[in-house]
């Protein structure tokens, strides 16, 4: 038995359909009660941790994808960032050691580890700590940048609108990977035999943001308008934030990575297990097409 815990989010819905169609009982925690084809559901939630208990009992893998930060970005009132992605995480961890969980997959980020002093960036490293002293085995999945987040409206890359921010120098090259790319991995290294315990990977292409404009300008045969926010001036935002607003902090701090240095991952985890990563570009065409 695999227990999901995020299955109802973008990322971990493909997980959960990817380990039901690999013939893996699936259990998911939920915070309300809903259906989901071909797996059980528990209700309860990462701020109870007896719920976490009752979920763990018999399970042999917990997938580890939930964070608070999605729906705070949408004004959904709810649990911090700290609440959810750091104590109720580590709540997890806790419930998962004492039933007897032999893994703990758990979605981090890549870069988390660059020191910006960020919420989620706190949270990750906390959870990865808490791994790294369990008597679980952990598998520590790294992903860069989403496509569909960062290079999309949502991460201030609006190709209808005519609108990119951009935060740093946007400099850096980053492997903008696609959700579909990630669920897979994360599927993958669920079930096999022997997973390396840490696993920190992007997309096929080395693309910096500005590069990502000027395909993106290419493509639309026009100029986007560029709003930019120096770094010095983000640093001191994500100060002022991280306490008032912990998500909105977190997305500048993120956002700053692709300003800070070139990506050394590749994408050799995901060719390595036969899944063919979608590139930057073909997602960006995609978003030109209907913009």
């Amino acid at each position: 038995m695999m227990l999901v815990v995020g299955g109802t989010g973008e990322l971990g819905g493909q997980v959960v359909r990817g380990l039901v169609g690999r013939g893996v009982d699936v259990r998911c925690l939920v915070r309300t009660r809903t259906e989901i084809p071909g797996v059980e559901v528990v209700v309860g939630d990462l701020t109870n941790p007896p719920s976490l208990r009752t979920a763990c009992a018999g399970v042999e893998t917990v997938v580890a994808t939930a964070t608070a930060i999605g729906r705070l970005l949408s004004g959904v009132p709810g649990p911090s960032i700290s609440e959810t992605d750091e104590r109720g995480m580590l709540a997890l961890v806790d419930a998962a050691e004492e039933a007897g969980v032999r893994r703990f997959v758990y979605l981090s980020y890549a870069g988390v580890d660059a020191g910006l002093g960020v919420p989620i960036e706190h949270a990750k490293l906390a959870v990865e700590d808490r791994l790294r002293r369990s008597a679980l085995r952990r598998v520590v999945v790294r992903p860069d940048a989403f496509q569909e987040i960062h290079l999309g409206p949502l991460g201030r890359f609006d190709l209808a609108g005519g609108k990119v921010g951009v935060i740093g120098n946007g400099n850096a090259k980053h492997r903008w990977v696609s959700t579909a790319d990630v669920a897979a991995l994360v599927v993958a290294v669920a079930v096999e035999s022997d997973p390396p315990e840490l696993i920190e990977f992007g997309g096929p292409e080395a693309l910096s943001r500005n590069e990502a404009i000027a395909f993106a300008e290419d493509l639309l045969q026009r100029k986007l308008k560029v709003q930019r926010l120096p770094a010095p001036v983000a640093r001191l935002a994500i100060r002022l934030l991280r306490r008032r607003n912990e998500a909105v902090a977190s997305v500048i701090g993120i956002s700053l990575l692709f300003s800070l240095q070139d990506v050394p991952w590749t994408d050799e985890p995901l060719r390595s297990r036969a899944i063919s990563p979608r590139p930057a570009t073909s997602f960006l065409r995609d978003q030109a097409g209907r913009a």
